[in-house]
């Protein structure tokens, strides 16, 4: 994809989206000299606040919805920027780089950078019952606490990376748990079965029960509560909370008229480039990766803070390829797993230090001959120092197709 940029000077920075990779972009731009003015856009009424601790510490209540906060009040203050809180954008004119809100305002700029994140995947008549919940928003974790330390059987419907951390961390709230799926193990997607074997032995000894390769068929619920959870095998799992926790959808419905390449988020170049003086950031964005030859998106924190840093150069005239080496972690229980690039189900896969019995291991996967992707298991800095041979594993950059 290449796309021709606007070389006139930017005097003024929009940014949709008052996230971690919104609030990323903003401070890069300050801290290279950017002096114009800049506007953040946000469609709930906090402050930017990091989305990692949701699933851990503030719904354990280790720490104080306070301190999810990416900055204090006088650090927002000092990046002389307009934040705008509870007003979602419903629109945008690509031509005039204008965004249209949900109270009615007209926002235009002459750079626009959408950081509006992704929406939670839901099932079919989840909404009709209290005490279902998803998890993507602090309003949604603090309102899933509240519900978690009433009540004393959760079911957890999806065993990815969100799943099974809200799973261990109401284990040790002590809640009689259940994680479902239609998987065979925990993070089975994300870090093939080796990995997510010793997950399920790990979520077991401390009592998880697992009804993992099932899908969930519905909810019941008496006085409009959920009640019990449908497996596709017709086993019933009594539950008097529900998370679902399968995965989530670019948010893109607002930028439906704008003329953008949506497709699996917004589409850009190899600069994170949508359109002329449109970026995209974050897990909203697909972009060329130009090592790999091919479009990818990530949800992950790292992804968010590194991409916002490369789309700020961008506006202001850097021209390079935003080409990372993946990286998110998580935390379940005792266990710390760190995974740099990319691990294919069926990757070959070896240790190649630590033990896997002792459950403190690095290991390295290999697809196609290359080394694809390294994880760590409670071993962060060996893992990190491993990162390297992904770099030197990956083939000459290819480049984009015209678009």
């Amino acid at each position: 994809m290449s796309i021709e940029d606007d070389t006139g000077a930017v005097a003024h920075v929009l940014v949709v989206g008052a996230s971690a990779s919104g609030l990323t972009t903003v401070e890069a731009l300050r801290r290279k000299g950017y002096t114009g003015r800049i506007t953040v856009l946000g469609a709930e009424s906090h402050a930017p606040y990091d989305r990692p601790p949701l699933s851990k510490q503030i719904l354990s209540g280790a720490w104080d919805p306070d301190r999810a906060a990416l900055r204090s009040e006088e650090m927002l203050t000092g990046l002389d920027t307009e934040f705008v809180y509870g007003d979602p954008a419903v629109g945008l004119d690509t031509a005039t780089r204008t965004v249209r809100t949900e109270s009615g305002r007209e926002l235009s700029a002459d750079a626009i950078v959408i950081a509006t994140g992704v929406r939670p995947r839901v099932l079919p008549g989840q909404g009709e019952l209290t005490g279902v919940h998803v998890l993507r928003t602090l309003d949604d974790a603090l309102a899933l606490r509240t519900d978690l330390l009433a009540g004393s059987r959760l079911v957890v419907v999806g065993e990815g990376v969100l799943g099974s951390e809200i799973a261990a961390t109401a284990r040790t709230l002590g809640l009689d748990v259940t994680l479902a799926g239609p998987l065979t193990g925990p993070l089975a997607l994300q870090v093939g079965p080796l990995v997510s074997g010793l997950l399920a032995e790990l979520h077991t000894e401390r009592g998880v029960r697992l009804r993992l390769g099932n899908g969930v068929t519905g909810f019941t619920g008496a006085q409009g509560r959920v009640s019990d959870v449908e497996l596709s095998t017709g086993e019933v799992l009594p539950a008097d909370v529900v998370v679902v926790a399968i995965g989530a959808s670019p948010a893109t419905e607002w930028l439906a008229d704008s003329g953008l390449e949506l497709d699996n988020g917004v589409v850009c170049d190899s600069r994170c480039r949508a359109a002329p003086g449109i970026y995209a950031v974050g897990d909203v964005a697909r972009w060329h990766h130009e090592q790999l030859g091919r479009l990818i998106r990530l949800e992950n924190r790292t992804n968010a803070t590194e991409q916002a840093m490369a789309v700020a150069g961008a506006i202001l005239g850097e021209d390079r390829p935003y080409e990372p080496v993946p990286y998110f972690w998580t935390d379940q229980f005792d266990a710390k797993l760190q995974v740099h690039g990319f691990l294919p189900t069926d990757a070959e896969v070896d240790v190649v230090d630590g033990d896997l019995t002792a459950r403190r291991f690095v290991v390295r996967y290999r697809s196609g001959g290359r080394v694809t992707g390294i994880l760590g298991w409670n071993m962060p800095k060996q893992a990190r120092q491993r990162r390297q041979e992904i770099v030197d594993s990956v083939p000459a950059p290819v480049s984009a197709p015209a678009h």
